[in-house]
């Protein structure tokens, strides 16, 4: 099948071994009962073999709901599934599921490993100085200002190490906008705003950047924030305009076969009409582009 054929939310895209595989959010079960994972495979990001189911929730499982913004990681030999997962009796929460390949099957692996009593979605990791950590959205649910927040893993990723740290608000974000629907659908009034999708990467330029989404002037978008002086606790600024400014978001950034950087989204923000768009992305005078392979 082609790219345009597959229908998920939050792609992620990992590159091993001359393949790359993709994962995501199925668009179908996004907002209600969730059961599984699926996997694509592809050698060339435009032909995809799949889906191949990677998880499928077994019976009694604690979680239902929210099987979110899945990603997969080498670690160490072993390949690890950073996912969100929800249940109508506890708060969402970050977890990880562990496989000897990255097609699965993966099971669950370790602790949960945001507070139990926060609604935590969108984990990422990043890897610093010989520490792994954990970057995600610190949902509106309990601050309306929609932090985003880190916390270091222990070595063998099974538990989280330290207490969360805010690195950044959605609000400081001059694109990032109240969500107009908040009272509506969520029952909050006042400013609320959201974040998620956080990406962290580096481009041997000295600095850190992170890509993240959020509501902006009346629909989805994808913003870009930089650290400076190169660490992931930061200092992080925002960049002014969004980098995808308008019904897209919740991406994240990959190197080709070719060693060139590209960014993956799902693009339109509709239901069950969601797509994975690919760009090229490019960093110019610290600023992040997209623009089209």
């Amino acid at each position: 099948m082609l790219t345009n054929d597959i229908n998920i939310r939050d792609p992620y895209i990992l590159s091993y071994n001359g393949w790359y595989y993709l994962y995501g959010t199925r668009s179908e079960t996004c907002w209600g009962e969730a059961y599984g994972f699926d996997c694509y495979k592809s050698e060339d990001l435009n032909n995809w073999e799949g889906p191949y189911e990677i998880f499928t929730r077994p019976a009694d499982f604690f979680a239902t709901n929210c099987y979110w913004a899945p990603e997969c990681y080498e670690y160490n030999g072993e390949f690890f599934l950073l996912t969100t997962f929800g249940a109508p009796h506890m708060k969402k929460g970050i977890y990880l599921l562990r496989s000897n390949k990255p097609d699965g099957p993966f099971t669950v692996y370790g602790n949960r490993l945001t507070p139990e009593s926060w609604c935590c979605i969108d984990g990422t990791l990043y890897f610093e100085e010989g520490h792994v950590f954990l970057i995600y959205s610190h949902s509106f649910e309990d601050t309306p200002d929609a932090d985003i927040c880190i916390q270091e893993l222990s070595q063998d990723l099974k538990q989280a190490i330290s207490e969360p740290q805010t690195l950044f608000l959605a609000k400081e974000a001059p694109w990032a906008k109240p969500v107009p629907f908040a009272e509506a659908e969520f029952g909050m009034s006042g400013d609320v705003y959201f974040s998620d999708g956080p990406c962290v990467f580096s481009n041997g330029d000295g600095k850190l950047y992170m890509t993240w989404s959020s509501w902006s002037k009346g629909s989805y978008a994808v913003g870009a924030a930089v650290s400076d002086c190169g660490q992931v606790k930061g200092p992080w600024r925002q960049q002014t305009e969004p980098v995808w400014p308008e019904n897209g978001g919740h991406g994240m950034v990959f190197h080709d076969t070719e060693g060139k950087l590209a960014f993956v989204f799902h693009y339109p923000n509709d239901k069950t009409k969601e797509r994975p768009c690919i760009k090229k992305l490019t960093i110019k005078n610290g600023m992040l582009k997209l623009a089209d392979r």
